[in-house]
């Protein structure tokens, strides 16, 4: 585990200098705001698979934590009482702390049972932020913006720290997750996910499992919310609304879900359909249908399973490489 931690965080910091450099090399601002859009959404995707594609919990309702990271943070800034990393913290915290009494009932239930009713809970927090006007701003969602007051010499008011703030945070999340990918619970929890019965005859806590995983997925999905509060100065009532969820699916699709990096492929796969189509169509619901459609008839599986099982493939049929010949032996001399 220790050379796969110092592998992950070498591809880890590779992966920040990538991101870094992007907006240097193309300096259009369009570019850095697709980013973070990427990013924000990303995390989101990346935090559903780990129910998805880690533990087999399809969940409906995702979107609730990335709306009430957003929330969260946004009041407490607005409030002028705390800095930027303490409102994260509480964000996350309280976030962490929704998904724990939520979780607790979800997890109990199993396949289409345990969806829909976080689809329920999703509806019933996105009608709380419609209803209490005063403190959510209801249908017009935060109203006064967020403010960035500077922290540790850092200041978010700058779009090219603010770029780096959230790529940085990006990468460290991803990181956390790979190590749960990678560690011993996350392989229980495929156990889970492959044969619940025989995990739970080997002794292992199924539903204690089910709802720590439940609770790490909040947690970073509050985060994707943060990082969209800072960068729209706002948050709004979509953030938390099912077509929010539905996206974050449509990325895993496109993606995949067995392949680490695979919902962040889905994610930018996604905003790139976006912005196009919108550009030269107004039916960009329509198109989007048809090339999810096409994936899932045509590849069976996300852009990324779908390579990664080719590839193994090809290794797989790919002849075994010729031994070297041995040396010949020389008759002693008698």
């Amino acid at each position: 585990m220790r050379a796969g931690l110092m592998r992950d965080l070498l591809v880890a910091m590779l992966g920040l200098l990538v991101l870094l450099a992007l907006p240097l090399v193309f300096p259009h601002p369009s570019l850095r705001d697709f980013l973070i859009y990427v990013i924000a959404y990303g995390l989101l995707a990346m935090s559903l698979n780990l129910l998805v594609g880690l533990t087999g919990l399809v969940s409906f309702g995702h979107a609730a934590y990335f709306a009430s990271g957003a929330y969260v943070f946004g009041l407490l800034m607005q409030s002028g009482a705390v800095s930027v990393p303490l409102a994260m913290l509480a964000a996350v915290g309280g976030t962490a702390l929704l998904a724990l009494v939520i979780g607790a009932i979800c997890v109990r239930l199993k396949e289409i049972y345990f969806s829909f009713i976080t689809l329920a809970f999703q509806m019933f927090i996105h009608s709380i932020i419609l209803t209490w006007v005063d403190l959510t701003g209801g249908d017009q969602g935060l109203r006064g913006g967020i403010p960035r007051p500077p922290f540790l010499g850092i200041d978010l008011g700058e779009a090219h720290t603010l770029y780096a703030f959230a790529a940085v945070i990006f990468v460290l999340c991803l990181l956390a997750m790979r190590q749960v990918w990678q560690s011993p619970f996350g392989y229980t929890l495929r156990m889970i996910r492959d044969n619940p019965a025989r995990a739970n005859f080997l002794g292992v806590d199924v539903v204690r499992m089910k709802l720590g995983i439940f609770v790490l997925a909040g947690g970073v999905a509050s985060m994707a919310g943060i990082i969209m509060a800072l960068f729209v100065s706002g948050a709004f009532p979509e953030f938390g609304f099912w077509t929010t969820s539905g996206e974050a699916i449509f990325m895993i699709m496109l993606g995949g879900t067995q392949v680490f990096l695979g919902p962040v492929l889905g994610a930018f796969l996604l905003q790139l359909l976006n912005h196009y189509v919108t550009i030269y169509t107004h039916h960009h619901g329509l198109v989007l249908g048809v090339v999810i459609l096409l994936i899932v008839l045509g590849l069976r599986r996300g852009v990324a399973d779908f390579a990664a099982n080719w590839l193994a493939e090809r290794r797989a049929a790919a002849p075994p490489a010729p031994a070297a010949p041995e040396p010949a032996k020389t008759k002693a001399a008698g």
